[in-house]
């Protein structure tokens, strides 16, 4: 294994998700200053669901045409234009036109499109595109796409989003923003803190963070020691075949002990070493985790934790974003492919995620709200939750990649549309209906 072919494959998967994410962390910073307001999130999450166009264009293209589509021309195009769309966003994020005499963001709305495009599309390119690489350098892209949640989350910690100062409505707010998160029944109120630096320099540092993922596609792409790291073809009987696939055939017992051998296909689907009842189950259970932990539970976070106090907030939302990447590199030494396992992982985490969904629904006076072990357990519930569902996300890749190109293509497929079903559950509910209730990080009316 080469450490420089696994570092390009992390700073190439960074790129898959690190513009939505950014997006996402700077938006205590962003509403006070557009005419959206708070209503901003639930456009967001409209706009992100449109752009699940661009992979449904692609999967369609590998089923019908395929061939025709050129993957790497495709990941070049939308690393481009995200790069481009965040160094836009830099600029005219601000800016404001008249729509039906309502001033509107229609800058920030559309750049917003093109990041979602590009980002939704990632996960039926950019994970067909890792074939080309030793089975090894798969899980290490999967790093990379943790660390696109987890670095731009440091860096807006860094720069001071979301920090809350609890005064007292009498004293002066010289010293806060205008705009606040809240306020309660008792004497204090939540106010946001300026920020170290600009939304500008965010969204300029977002546009790098993407020439970074093209400079190391363009590497992965060309560079002679990534070359070396391409699966050896040989001849055999006058066939040509990858060294991968025969090496694959000869360690499957020993890499997936758990599996179910047998040299007669069991399906049409990739290697045929599976059921068509086991593929089923498996891209349910893919569907299932990726709805879970990329739409369901973060559209309630704020809801779940707030009441338990700002500090619980930001502990869960930093240590469930390092909890993504530590799960993919246990999963680099510890790659159980059990079907029976990775159901029992699922089975936990959804347990978990059923008690951060209760303690949203209770909000603002969730089990153990006013006692220390409340906020202990509400940060521990997400990092076993992210934990737990993140290292099934990546076991199910490394199980699909051994069954070929397509398969890949439909596990990015899968993945957009769990989080699409898990968005379009979850938005109605927060932002139509608005059945949970924000909690107050200052005051607390709870007995």
């Amino acid at each position: 294994m080469s450490l420089f072919t696994h570092l390009l494959a992390v700073l190439f998967g960074m790129g898959s998700w690190v513009s939505i994410n950014g997006l996402w962390v700077e938006l205590p910073l962003i509403v006070p200053q557009i005419p959206e307001g708070w209503y901003l999130p639930s456009y967001l999450s409209v706009l992100i669901q449109m752009a699940n166009v661009g992979p449904l264009f692609v999967t369609l293209m590998h089923r019908f045409q395929p061939g025709v589509l050129n993957e790497a021309a495709v990941v070049y195009a939308i690393i481009v234009l995200g790069a481009a769309a965040s160094f836009l966003l830099g600029f005219f994020w601000k800016e404001t036109v008249l729509i039906a005499g309502v001033p509107r963001s229609l800058a920030l709305l559309v750049l917003t499109f093109f990041l979602a495009a590009v980002d939704c599309t990632s996960s039926v390119t950019f994970l067909p595109f890792m074939m080309r690489l030793q089975p090894q350098y798969l899980t290490t892209y999967f790093i990379g796409e943790g660390v696109s949640g987890l670095l731009p989350a440091l860096v807006a910690l860094i720069q001071g989003v979301g920090v809350v100062h609890c005064i007292n409505t009498t004293q002066s707010l010289n010293h806060t923003l205008n705009a606040s998160i809240g306020s309660g029944n008792g004497d204090l109120q939540a106010q946001y803190q300026p920020s170290n630096f600009s939304a500008e320099i965010f969204f300029f540092f977002l546009s790098a963070m993407m020439l970074v993922c093209l400079v190391s596609f363009l590497l992965l792409n060309h560079h002679p020691a990534v070359a070396r790291e391409h699966p050896a073809p040989r001849y055999t009987n006058g066939t040509k075949e990858t060294s991968e696939r025969r090496t694959r055939a000869e360690q499957r017992p020993m890499m997936d002990p758990f599996r179910h051998q047998n040299h007669n296909p069991r399906s049409s689907f990739g290697s045929g070493s599976y059921s068509w009842m086991q593929v089923l189950y498996i891209f349910v259970v893919l569907a299932w985790v990726n709805a879970l932990s990329n739409t369901v539970l973060p559209s309630v976070q704020s809801y779940s934790c707030l009441p338990y106090g700002n500090n619980a907030y930001h502990l869960s939302a930093t240590l469930a974003a390092v909890a993504n990447p530590l799960a993919c590199f246990i999963a680099m030494f510890v790659s159980i492919r059990s079907l029976v396992f990775l159901g029992f992982l699922t089975v936990l985490g959804s347990a978990i995620g059923s008690y951060i969904m209760l303690a949203a629904a209770l909000s603002p006076c969730p089990l153990l709200v006013n006692q220390t072990s409340g906020s202990a357990v509400i940060v521990l519930a997400w990092i076993l939750f992210i934990l737990s569902l993140s290292y099934v996300k990546v076991i199910i890749g490394m199980i699909l990649r051994d069954e070929g190109h397509s398969a890949l293509v439909w596990c990015g497929a899968v993945v957009q549309l769990g989080s699409l079903l898990g968005a379009v559950t979850m938005f109605p509910l927060v932002s139509v209906y608005a059945v949970f209730s924000a909690g107050d990080p200052c005051n607390t009316s709870c007995p």
